[in-house]
């Protein structure tokens, strides 16, 4: 696969935070950025933020964050992918990859084995072409007031680690997801 031209002078950078004006500034102020505000979910702020700009401009973002989770009752942590943006007018130029990349490659320093992310079924592809993989059982997350609810978005995980196993059981998010 030959590389776009715009992504090879593209650079992925670690930024010291993440605004709600950054945020705007790739995807624009609307209400519902992410698509995904009818899900009714709370959502964590991420503590890692990685991004690409072009000029001044932020063209490109995604949040990492380290969560406590137990799949089939045990208990370990993955490494929580979210926030992942790419400015409407830039997509198609891999810009999402090269920033997931980036972001992946630091998550492989955090110590859990797996990333863990939550998406929109349309985005299921693009994620699979990343090394992705759907989860195939239900996903529990926590909610405000100690709800626990079953996430409605598409779970999907990548391995962080040569030869590293994700069972093929429920997932229980001890935690807001990200």
């Amino acid at each position: 696969m030959s590389e776009n031209p715009s992504s090879a002078a593209s650079t992925v950078v670690r930024l010291p935070r993440y605004t709600k004006a950054e945020q705007d500034e790739i995807l624009g102020d609307g209400d519902d950025p992410f698509g995904v505000a009818a899900t009714g979910l709370t959502w964590l702020p991420k503590e890692e933020h990685f991004g690409i700009r072009h000029g001044d401009r932020l063209v490109a973002h995604a949040g990492l964050l380290r969560l406590p989770v137990a799949v089939g009752g045990v208990e370990t942590e993955v490494v929580g992918v979210g926030g992942v943006a790419v400015a409407p007018d830039m997509q198609g130029q891999g810009l999402a990859r090269l920033v997931v990349t980036a972001a992946l490659d630091h998550a492989r320093t955090m110590g859990p084995e797996h990333a863990l992310l939550f998406c929109r079924p349309p985005l299921v592809p693009l994620y699979q072409r990343l090394g992705w993989h759907p989860l195939d059982k239900d996903v529990l997350v926590e909610q405000p007031e100690a709800r626990l609810v079953t996430m409605p978005l598409r779970t999907m995980v990548t391995p962080l680690r040569d030869n590293a196993y994700w069972p093929s059981e429920q997932v229980r998010l001890f935690s807001l997801p990200m």
